[in-house]
């Protein structure tokens, strides 16, 4: 099951189309989740019981919107939605133990660093129990292209299983991006650093012959270079790489970056030891 979180804004409306189209590549149904104040959900009487029908009557109109949203972009796929008690982050990240994946829009709220990415789309990337989509805008047109960025200090299996198994659904291109260093350079072909990328994929390619993967080694910044190569994709897949129990320390620097400066849908696949992956 893929559950997206929905809040009556145009971002919730762009991650439930992604996430619509999503579940119809993998078969599988489709939650829209709306998060409300746990009182309101369970109040049936007293003094402010006017307010908890009203916002109960609210949270219907986004679920609803969200729904119509889903079965407009694939008809298909077996859509429902929930009411979750509690604050949004938690309510998602609760919901994220019977999902594979979990879709968030992304609202920028302002041009300071810290405001560029809702609270929401934050905290769930940083300790959702499964994998997260961040969804700003969606391309307006397929790029034909998934990219994934790793690294010299071991990429997780988890992080390119998954893009290896969304460039074979969606039938696109992948491509493999290692950065390092600051500044441009050329490769040539036989540098030890293109050698250990091409040796890190080896067992991938021969798994997953039926994907065409191209790679991309990058003397810069990793930030400012998975940032360029997702405006040629449809979607970015990084992993968490993260440590400790603070969203940013879960995280890790990379993906935190990406999720203030990712220009297509941003796929934060979790990495953290003895976290489950489903998918």
């Amino acid at each position: 099951m893929i559950v997206v979180g929905v809040d009556g804004s145009r971002a919730g409306l762009e991650a439930v189309a992604w996430a619509a189209k999503e579940a119809h590549l993998r078969d599988v149904p489709l939650r829209v989740a709306y998060a409300m104040p746990r009182w309101a959900c369970e109040d049936q009487g007293g003094r402010y019981a006017s307010v908890a029908t009203w916002m109960r009557e609210g949270a219907a109109t986004v679920v609803a919107a969200g729904l119509d949203r889903a079965r407009r972009e694939e008809p298909e796929v077996v859509a429902d939605s929930v009411l979750l008690p509690g604050d949004p982050r938690a309510a998602l990240i609760a919901a994220s133990e019977q999902a594979e994946l979990l879709v968030v829009g992304n609202h920028e709220m302002g041009r300071l660093r810290g405001m560029l990415v809702g609270s929401v789309a934050y905290g769930v990337a940083g300790h959702a129990r499964c994998d997260v989509v961040v969804v700003r805008e969606a391309p307006p047109m397929t790029l034909g292209e998934v990219v994934v960025g790793v690294d010299g200090a071991g990429t997780g299996e988890n992080v390119l299983r998954f893009a290896f198994t969304e460039a074979r659904l969606r039938g696109v291109r992948l491509r493999v991006v290692h950065a390092f260093g600051r500044g441009p350079h050329e490769f040539a072909e036989d540098r030890p650093e293109l050698e250990r990328l091409r040796e890190l994929l080896t067992g991938w390619r021969e798994r997953h012959q039926d994907v065409e993967v191209a790679e991309d080694l990058v003397k810069g910044h990793p930030a400012e270079v998975l940032r360029q190569a997702g405006e040629r994709a449809d979607l970015l897949v990084v992993g968490s790489r993260g440590r400790g129990g603070f969203a940013g320390l879960v995280l890790g620097s990379i993906s935190q970056a990406m999720l203030h400066q990712a220009p297509c849908p941003l796929v934060v696949v979790r990495t953290s030891p003895g976290t489950p992956h489903r998918g």
